[in-house]
């Protein structure tokens, strides 16, 4: 037998015949002065595992199971989040109300429940158990998706340092989270919705309709972001209720383009404003609307004029759908949404997109006719 494998065989086990005792493998860890162990059914599966273990040790990519519990594991991640030195898969740093939900997440379900095991500790099972409680105590499926989040997170930082071996939320039976399509409103429905608003409120509501800003990024828009000679909204940031401004979703600045539409709104309130510096939506230059309040006017006017109220979110998905029935292509779409990658957008809007038989025939045989059109005309001119 292999060194660093031994047969660990029971009281009950007289050593003779067909012994089916369990083999445990180690590798010993200099950095750590520890032993790793793991026990496996066959000789065989030890001795592989033994072997990539070694390697791993010996590449410094593994090191012995840590003692920390999970509560201290997430206490860790936390408070790395907040400061900014552990960031997203992307590089981005965590945004706040980011790091407030998956707090709330941990202290509410996760850790009364295994906050006080070792995270080495933690197997598969343990959290499917925890999924499958969730689920049966008729928890939203998106409730228990976001439990589950920043346990990931903790998990995957620690695998990545190098302190665990076997990441125990990867293969998780999840639910799926099933609802129906964003509410989008048609170019007749925008109009009727706006003129219903108050005028101070209009402007908020059409940015977020024709321009497909989020709602933190008009609390946060400035006067000095919009350039109404070149046509284009810089947006350069978010608004969290906390944290006051902070960067856009994507991390990055983006350029939208101001539809003739919208430019009517700006234009007016712009002069109204009376400055040319400060917040554009703000009760004052440097206090942003309150949303809730908003909302809730919006909410009387649409139901005294009889018409189905919208959100600003939903706002955000008709300004996709509007561009995609204007024929925006999807890789400028994406840019002017700020999504971080084009099959974001396509994922969440590639239904809208023109995609059947008699489309897409017709959209080529319109190509072929112009085409077709215009080497007539050049053919004649010459």
């Amino acid at each position: 037998m292999a060194a660093g494998i031994r047969q660990r065989h029971g009281r009950a086990c007289d050593r003779k015949g067909r012994c089916k005792c369990p083999y445990e493998a180690f590798v010993y860890s200099r950095r750590d002065g520890k032993k790793i162990r793991k026990t496996f059914p066959s000789y065989s599966a030890a001795r592989t595992w033994r072997e990539d273990v070694s390697k791993a040790v010996r590449e410094r990519k593994l090191r012995a199971p840590t003692t920390i519990t999970v509560e201290q594991a997430a206490k860790d991640w936390l408070a790395g989040a907040r400061e900014g030195r552990i960031r997203t898969r992307s590089g981005a740093a965590y945004k706040p109300s980011a790091i407030r939900t998956y707090e709330a997440a941990l202290r509410l379900r996760v850790l009364p429940e295994v906050g006080s095991r070792r995270l080495s500790e933690v197997t598969r099972n343990d959290l499917q158990d925890m999924v499958d409680e969730l689920l049966g105590a008729r928890l939203h499926a998106s409730t228990i998706n976001v439990t589950i989040l920043p346990l990931r997170a903790v998990y995957r930082r620690a695998v990545a340092r190098g302190e665990m071996a076997i990441n125990p939320t990867t293969g998780l039976e999840m639910p799926v989270a099933r609802g129906g399509r964003n509410r989008t409103a048609p170019p007749d429905e925008c109009a009727r919705l706006l003129n219903s608003l108050r005028p101070a409120d209009r402007v908020v509501w059409a940015a977020a309709m024709y321009a497909g800003l989020r709602r933190g990024e008009l609390m946060a828009l400035r006067v000095e972001d919009i350039e109404l000679g070149a046509g284009v909204i810089h947006v350069r940031r978010g608004w969290d209720s906390k944290a006051g401004e902070i960067a856009t979703k994507s991390g990055r600045d983006r350029r939208v383009p101001i539809a003739g539409v919208l430019r009517d709104y700006l234009d007016q309130h712009l002069l109204s404003l009376g400055r040319d510096k400060g917040l554009v939506f703000g009760v004052s230059a440097v206090s942003p609307f309150c949303d809730r309040t908003l909302a809730e006017r919006a909410a009387r006017a649409w139901k005294r004029a009889k018409l189905k109220g919208i959100t600003l979110h939903e706002c955000r998905h008709t300004f996709a759908s509007l561009m995609i029935a204007a024929g925006v292509n999807a890789k400028a779409l994406s840019t002017y949404m700020g999504h971080a990658t084009i099959s974001i957008t396509l994922d969440r809007y590639g239904h809208l997109m023109p995609g059947s038989e008699d489309e897409a025939a017709g959209l080529l045989d319109a190509y072929l006719e112009r085409a077709d059109s215009a080497a007539r005309i050049a053919h004649v001119a010459t």
